[in-house]
């Protein structure tokens, strides 16, 4: 069993570890060091924070649905994408069963929509 064909990739894998390990390293020389209240505190997309209890609090389910919803349609990319790839060596019972899947994704995404999932009061 020869290696050889994996040398690119160890290589890569050699290169991007070095890139990310350099790149903290300097930012941690390079960088400014003034740390005050405002550079410590949490930061909720430019509005003021809103307080916690001291043993976490509970976030509104809206937070889950919004990442569930991505979760499906990035799993939807997942098996469209080789889908397409072998589209032609599947033929027509690959294109039934593509559809089906895609009928299926789209009425749990109505039904969150129907639901109100989608609305971000």
């Amino acid at each position: 069993m020869s290696l050889s064909p994996y040398v690119p990739i160890i290589g890569l894998f050699a290169l991007a570890a070095g890139f990310a390990l350099f790149s903290v390293a300097a930012a941690r020389f390079a960088g400014p060091r003034r740390y005050n209240k405002a550079k410590l505190e949490a930061y909720e997309c430019g509005i003021e924070p809103s307080p916690q209890p001291v043993g976490g609090g509970r976030f509104p389910i809206k937070f889950y649905l919004t990442a569930m919803l991505f979760i499906i349609f990035d799993i939807e990319i997942i098996f469209l994408y080789p889908w397409a790839v072998n589209f032609d060596a599947l033929g027509v019972f690959g294109f039934v069963e593509m559809v089906l899947f895609i009928v299926a994704v789209f009425v749990a995404y109505a039904y969150v929509w129907r639901r109100g999932g989608l609305d971000w009061d």
